[in-house]
């Protein structure tokens, strides 16, 4: 018996692979993609351009699911548009160990998906990276980068504060081929969404310079016209789509039943009755199924056009675009890298590697034309604008630097959206103690593996006046601990110039570079053409004769250490310094070359003007240790060394309690 194509059927082919996923798994949650199945079948069968064969390819259209929650629905589509690697016991493997339709939807771990979603309101500020990477890339290569992005995003996006930093920022800078769909279904966890909330998110979005819409969620022509709408305008557009949560569910949708667990084999059955769906489990009829990889072979022929346009670019300019979106970095890097170091092997002069770090950006950003650098409303103290960073603005994209404002944790997420939108090389910046605002964006940028830098300037108790309230000292150590996150913090110029090369050279890890806001001595006073920092940590000052101490020092805490061995060698003593600008990359060496760095002298030493933690795996748990016990105070910043005992006096008084 044939089988009528309409679009109901099509979104219901959606539904329940959705639920039948869900209740295999007797885990997930069923309520988005229920709710959610017409939107994307207008965006998926007569909106996006996009490739099934080919899901990567640069000029498609982006569409961010960032209700991670609802993954069953984006793991369906792709499976039902015929997209290379998702099969249909993919799906019923849904939430496996070793599945590749996990409970959130993972970037680089399943085929089509942009990026990874969960934390709410993270796929949203994404987004906005993403789009403002495609306006940027298409002010430089032309209608080569011309695409949209598309969000869906749920009633707890919205409510997260990131959501209202990416907002304002897209809202400000007209990213006008955004385009975020809201399941507006009014429900969350705990119940109707008017037991926390009453924004009218309509007025919420126009008042930060959106196009903003209500539609109804379940009229597939409604949605579609709402969209070319949204197309047509000279604003980023937000449309709500009032849903029904877990729509075709008999008893539990439209209420929190339907949002985050197992429906149950009966409310399943009740749903196939009412929805018209006679299939078993994981059965789609082979019309619809044929209408649906129809509508993805049909995005094929835009890969094509595409294709036929780029060999039309001149050479130069497509070599280079095919470069850039290969993530591969300028030969011309190396040898400005060594110029610069060999200039630097002669140079004394004291400077604060935030400083330093400027007149790094300076060598290095006219060659590395991808990157991209901006400042969260700190460009005068992070020093991160340099003339081969001109500014964008609003409508105007031909620039490498973006003014973030106040929003750090927008900042950082948008810059994730750079980073897999592909093209460029995003590079943020603020205080160091901020990395709190921007923390759950770095840890989703690491868990990714994206190439994100990340500028942190007045890293320790050395920026002095303004206090604890903006001096770091657990910020190290906690940032330490998330995996695939490389923490930078260069002891001197020529140290931070390296530092920025291996951040620019770590394809799949994000980084950290912390600097200061005090002058520091040059230490390294010759030329060596190895990236010294690259092994995480290296002697620096060898002892005189047979060590009896090694100090191990970063940043600032360096020149405090080749201080503190002048000293002891005057009392007699034998002392090494180790410097350690990258503790995450020590890890990765080799055993012996750990225990080289480590030596074998019988007393060890950390100084780093923070807390301890992160320092024993190297000094061990009977090592001594200078540094901070306590938060911060005001005032100058040698007076505050003094004050808290970070001094080449207090290292040498804990070698000599050691020795014993």
């Amino acid at each position: 018996m044939a089988v009528d194509v309409t679009p109901d059927s099509m979104a219901n082919a959606i539904r329940f692979l959705s639920i039948d996923g869900v209740e295999k798994a007797k885990s997930g949650h069923p309520g988005l993609p229920m709710g959610a199945a017409d939107i994307a079948t207008v965006l998926f069968n007569q909106v996006m351009k996009y490739d099934p064969a080919d899901p990567a390819w640069p000029n498609r259209d982006r569409f961010v699911l960032s209700a991670g929650h609802g993954s069953m629905l984006l793991y369906s589509i792709l499976y039902l548009t015929g997209t290379t690697g998702m099969s249909i016991e993919d799906l019923q493997q849904f939430r496996q160990l070793g599945s590749i339709t996990p409970g959130h939807p993972e970037v680089h771990h399943t085929k089509g998906v942009e990026t990874t979603t969960g934390p709410l309101g993270q796929g949203l500020a994404t987004s906005v990276g993403m789009a403002l990477a495609e306006r940027m890339l298409n002010a430089e290569f032309g209608s080569i980068v011309d695409h949209y992005t598309y969000v869906l995003a749920s009633d707890g996006d919205l409510m997260e504060g990131v959501s209202q930093e990416s907002i304002a920022i897209a809202g400000h800078l007209r990213l006008s081929k955004l385009i975020v769909m809201h399941d507006d279904n009014g429900i969350s966890i705990d119940g109707p969404l008017s037991i926390s909330n009453s924004v009218d998110q309509v007025l919420r979005f126009q008042s930060a310079g959106w196009n903003a819409v209500r539609i109804d969620g379940h009229d597939q022509k409604a949605i579609l016209q709402a969209i070319r709408d949204a197309q047509a305008s000279d604003k980023p557009s937000y449309i709500g789509c009032r849903t029904t949560i877990g729509f075709g569910l008999p008893t539990k949708a439209g209420t929190a039943k339907a949002h985050g667990e197992a429906p149950g084999a009966a409310e399943v059955a009740g749903a196939r009755e009412k929805l018209g769906w006679p299939y078993p489990p994981f059965v789609v009829p082979d019309e619809i199924l044929s209408a649906w990889r129809k509508a993805g072979e049909a995005g094929q022929r835009h890969h094509k056009e595409w294709a036929a346009a780029l060999a039309t670019l001149d050479p130069a300019k497509r070599a280079e675009f095919e470069r850039r979106v290969k993530g591969e970095l300028p030969a011309a890097l190396t040898d400005v890298v060594l110029a610069t170091k060999k200039a630097l092997a002669s140079d004394a002069t004291e400077i604060a590697t935030r400083k330093a770090g400027e007149a790094v950006l300076k060598v290095l950003a006219p060659v590395v034309p991808e990157l991209v650098t901006g400042s969260a409303d700190l460009t005068p103290s992070n020093n991160t604008k340099v003339a081969a960073t001109p500014e964008i603005s609003p409508g105007n994209f031909a620039g490498r630097y973006v003014h973030w404002g106040i929003r750090e944790h927008g900042m950082a997420a948008a810059c994730n959206g750079i980073a897999l939108h592909g093209g460029l090389i995003p590079s943020d910046a603020t205080f160091m103690v901020f990395t709190d605002y921007a923390r759950p964006a770095i840890r989703l940028a690491a868990l990714m593996g994206i190439r994100v830098i990340h500028v942190m300037t007045h890293d320790s108790i050395g920026l002095g006046e303004d206090g604890p309230t903006h001096q770091p000292v657990e910020h190290l150590a906690a940032l330490r601990a998330i995996p695939n996150l490389l923490v930078f913090r260069p002891a001197d110029h020529t140290e931070t110039l390296e530092c920025w090369e291996l951040a620019l050279r770590s394809a799949h890890s994000p980084s950290i570079l912390a600097l200061t806001r005090q002058n520091l001595p040059q230490q390294r006073k010759t030329f060596v053409a190895e990236n010294l920092s690259g092994k995480g940590a290296y002697e620096l000052v060898p002892a005189n004769g047979k060590a009896q101490v090694s100090l191990f020092a970063s940043g600032s805490e360096v020149a405090i250490a080749v201080d503190a061995q002048k000293a002891l060698a005057e009392k007699g003593i034998a002392a090494r310094v180790v410097s350690v600008p990258c503790m995450d990359l020590f890890e990765q060496q080799d055993e012996a070359y750990r225990q080289s760095v480590i030596g074998d002298a019988p007393v060890r030493i950390a100084v780093e003007a923070a807390v301890r933690q992160s320092w024993d795996h190297i000094i061990g748990d009977k090592g001594g240790f200078v540094g901070m016990k306590s938060f911060g105070a005001s005032g100058p910043y040698k007076a505050l060394y003094e004050h808290f005992g970070i001094t080449p006096q207090a290292v040498v008084e804990e070698a000599l309690k050691q020795i014993g």
